[in-house]
């Protein structure tokens, strides 16, 4: 592993610089039309499951547990994160969602047979997660890539807006199955930007995608202790979190979308503020609070609050979702460049298969006891796992500074 940071920015970048990247441009809004195409279809799943059995556990299963497929990226392709042409890959990718998508929309399936589509996406999804935040690091400089995630985040919580909260308006509007063709649409739109807007780029390393090159390039980067922190609080307190918002169809039913749209208002705040006016040293500090923010609103579901209340305090809780920024700012300087591509798609997959777990023990619970107790049950647990994680982070981000206490990179905000 390579320890040796890159000199910080005299700077903090901006998103107009940004996006003058042509290519950056085309990265995003496929990435965007992506997600507006998996939230809106992740809803009306979960509505229907839900209206059908009656099961938070199923509910909370079709919506999140197709992330446990992202597991199986991880331990066999993942390597083609940076071994494969990247645009070549996010094409197909991409036909495979949309061809999903519209089987879920054109045939009436019982709910086993929607479960495995989801799985067969989520699978590719996370092959494509490495492609396309290994591609972000050859897209843009080094002192962009946190601007440049922050702006791909930005894109996950509008599009998250839009989806979760469009669907739940159109699903009392429209049938399940015209609300699914919208969602193949938005899928399809996305494959013409991905031909046409991203270059037809080379392998970042020279070596055959396969199961052996997969785990070659795993033991090599699991291997590596001052990483574990990293990968450990990037995954264990957000999916704890993830599994309050599995709950959020049995706790409100339709008005599922608000909460929904909320948190996605709340990490799209974060992640604008902390990747946009923060430099580095700035972003590892706020890193430290946000990991407690995250957690102590969503305690408020143990008390009966109206629902307006709590959207406002899943928004406030959502905004902690930013400290990763900082964390993946961390495990990329920290990884060699030959291996950029499979490390984020490892980060990445680790975090959703996480998500998976969380959302189906939640879902569980919650059909033990009722979904607010097993909210807040969770809640805590992810606050417990963010103040035992402090020392080991305490190491890795210190802030840098240089001189007489002065950061190395405090610069003017553009």
């Amino acid at each position: 592993m390579s320890s040796t940071t890159a000199p910080p920015p005299a700077f903090v970048p901006t998103y107009r610089q940004l996006f003058v990247n042509a290519e950056f441009r085309g990265l995003w809004i496929a990435s965007a039309l992506g997600n507006a195409s998996s939230t809106m279809t992740s809803l009306t799943l979960a509505l229907v499951v839900n209206a059908a059995t009656g099961s938070a556990l199923l509910a909370a299963l079709v919506m999140f547990g197709p992330s446990l497929a992202q597991v199986l990226g991880v331990s066999t392709l993942m390597s083609a994160a940076d071994t494969a042409r990247p645009r070549r890959i996010l094409i197909v990718l991409a036909l495979l969602s949309t061809t999903a998508v519209a089987a879920q929309a054109a045939f009436q399936l019982p709910a086993a047979a929607r479960l495995v589509l989801a799985l067969l996406v989520a699978y590719g999804l996370s092959i494509g997660s490495g492609v396309r935040w290994g591609l972000l690091n050859d897209v843009v400089t080094p002192d962009h890539f946190v601007l440049g995630r922050s702006a791909m985040n930005l894109s996950v919580g509008a599009m998250q807006i839009a989806g979760f909260g469009v669907a739940g308006l159109l699903l009392q509007a429209m049938s399940p199955g015209t609300v699914l063709w919208l969602a193949t649409g938005c899928s399809a739109l996305a494959i013409p930007v991905l031909r046409f807007g991203l270059l037809d780029r080379a392998p970042r390393r020279g070596a055959r995608t396969s199961l052996a090159e997969t785990w070659r390039g795993n033991r090599r980067l699991l291997g590596e202790r001052r990483t574990r922190p990293l990968l450990l609080a990037l995954t264990i307190p957000n999916g704890l979190i993830v599994g309050c918002e599995a709950l959020f169809v049995p706790y409100a039913g339709a008005g599922a979308g608000w909460l929904l749209a909320a948190g996605a208002a709340g990490m799209m705040s974060g992640d604008l503020v902390i990747g946009r006016f923060l430099n580095r040293s700035q972003r590892r500090l706020a890193a430290r609070w946000l990991r407690f923010v995250l957690a102590v609103p969503f305690l408020a579901f143990a008390i009966d609050l109206p629902l307006g209340v709590l959207a406002a305090l899943v928004a406030v809780g959502s905004c902690g979702y930013a400290a990763s920024l900082a964390q993946q700012e961390v495990l990329v300087e920290l990884t060699p460049p030959d291996l950029r591509g499979q490390v984020l798609g490892i980060e990445s997959a680790l975090r959703m298969t996480t998500f998976g777990v969380c959302a189906i023990v939640a879902g569980t619970l919650a059909d033990l006891t009722s979904p607010a107790p097993a909210i807040a049950a969770f809640a805590t647990a992810s606050l417990l796992a963010s103040v035992a994680l402090t020392v080991p982070l305490a190491r890795i981000m210190t802030p840098i500074r240089t001189g007489r206490g002065g950061s190395a990179d405090c610069g003017r905000t553009l």
